[in-house]
Parts: structure tokens; sequence; C-alpha cells
């Protein structure tokens, strides 16, 4: 992934985050009405969601848009496009990109089209992934970056170029990589640490340092580890003596929370 100031050129394509920004879709649609524009996900199992879905927009049917897309970035969420394709080719790869395979039997929206996801996705891929992913796209464009960066206040412009490698097309399910699989999942972890800071005002290294002191303590579970965070806020000094007591991660959890109230002085 390239940090870049702006893109280079005006992009061709704007995929329009609706879900992450609300607003600009809703802008989309009066001010730009003349636009050509796709419910992206028309005609596929999200059918029933696609007026609350992303849209994907044809900048060239409105240059004023790919301006402002460029000067108001933060606002405009999404991603912009480089792609001689014609829009039903570029439609249906971008469709195909929707779901992806978790081993034999579970399946997934990937939600590559919001700039965060985006910034773990996209990175975690080699050369031969990035062609295949990307497919007929020839450059990718978003602002944004990683969760810890929105935290941090260091968002910039990222850009990838296709390598256009010789590789097979995009399965349908494409199964993710392990490395994807694990930049994903720390996308979901930092998302949540970011939600923390939102509703606590804490930093967000400290609740970041927590969260992984809970994950190596096992409390892995979502109400379990909610439960670690709000005991380690409380309790920011004190140290577990291992190995936890208790069964399961709530019994260990709960264990821990009586051990060290009953060591606060009184």
């Amino acid at each position: 992934m390239i940090g870049v100031d702006t893109p280079d050129s005006l992009p061709q394509w704007l995929l329009l985050d609706k879900p992450g920004a609300p607003q600009t879709g809703a802008i989309q649609q009066h001010r730009f009405a003349h636009a050509r524009w796709f419910w992206l996900f028309e005609g596929t199992e999200w059918h029933a969601l696609r007026k609350q879905g992303p849209v994907l927009i044809d900048l060239r049917t409105c240059p004023a848009l790919a301006e402002l897309c460029q000067r108001e970035a933060p606002y405009w969420r999404g991603l912009l496009l480089g792609s001689e394709a014609p829009a039903s080719a570029l439609l249906t790869h971008l469709r195909r990109m929707l779901t992806v395979g978790f081993g034999v039997h579970h399946r997934a929206l990937l939600s590559y089209y919001n700039p965060c996801t985006a910034s773990y996705f996209f990175d975690a891929c080699d050369a031969g992934e990035l062609s295949r992913w990307l497919g007929p796209i020839s450059q990718l464009c978003w602002f944004g970056g990683t969760w810890a960066d929105r935290a941090n206040g260091s968002q910039g412009w990222q850009r990838l170029l296709n390598p256009g490698l010789a590789v097979s097309p995009l399965a349908i399910e494409e199964a993710l990589s392990a490395h994807q699989k694990t930049r994903l999942q720390t996308c979901l972890l930092e998302h949540h640490t970011w939600q923390w800071c939102q509703s606590t005002g804490t930093d967000y290294r400290t609740l970041w340092s927590h969260l992984q002191e809970g994950l190596t303590l096992g409390f892995s579970e979502r109400a379990v580890l909610d439960g670690w965070l709000w005991l380690r806020l409380q309790y920011p000094e004190a140290v577990p003596d291992l190995p936890l007591p208790g069964v399961t991660q709530k019994e260990r959890l709960e264990r821990l929370r009586n051990r060290w109230q009953d060591q606060q002085p009184r």
C-alpha cells in the first residue's frame, strides 16, 4: 500500500460506502441525480438491502463529483476506481468480491468498499492475490487507514496499482488466505477498541494494550472480553495471578474480579 497526497488523476468510478456515510448518499441522489450509478447489491443475495448498500457511480458522467471526492475526501467515504472495463464487467467483478468463504460451511459479506476494511484487507494481499482481487480495476484509491490510524489522527490517501499478473479469475466465494483472515480479525478488534475509546474517553493505546492483555489471559468471548476491559479500567495497576482459576472464561473473570475487589483497602 502506498500513501499519497492525492490520486494522480481523476478517477473514473466512485464506490460510495453509503452504510459508512449515509448523509452523502442522500446528497448523491439529489444534487448529483444526473450521474450514472448502480446499486452494488442489486441482483445479489443482499438485493433486499440494495438501497441501504454501496453505490457505484460513473464519475465521467459527473466531473464535479469527481473533484469533490478529492477535495472533501473524509466526507465522501468509499473507493475511487480506475478501470476501462465496461460497467457490466466491472459490476460483475465487484459483486463477486462481496462473498467470501471461511472453510467448508461458512461464508460472509466482505465490506471491502469501506475504507477502513480496505486498509486491512488489501494490505494483506500479495502481488498475485492483488491481481486477482482487483481484476479489471487498474488503480484503487481511498482516503483513510486503519482504526488505529483513525484514533491517532493519521489517516491519509492510499493508492494501489494492479500488478497485472497472469492469474486465475476470482472464484465464486473466494477463500481467504490465512494472512487476510488475520488482518480482518485485527480490523474487528481495533474497531472494537476505537468504539471503547469513543464511549469512555480513554486513550486508544491504553485500551488496545488492555484488550491484548485480555486475549492473552484467554478472554476471547465478546461479553467476557468487554467485562475484562471494564475491570481493567477500574483496576489499572492490579496484576492477575496466573493461572486464573475457573472452568469457563466467565467464571475465571468473575473470580479475578472478586480477588481484585478483596485486595482493595477498606
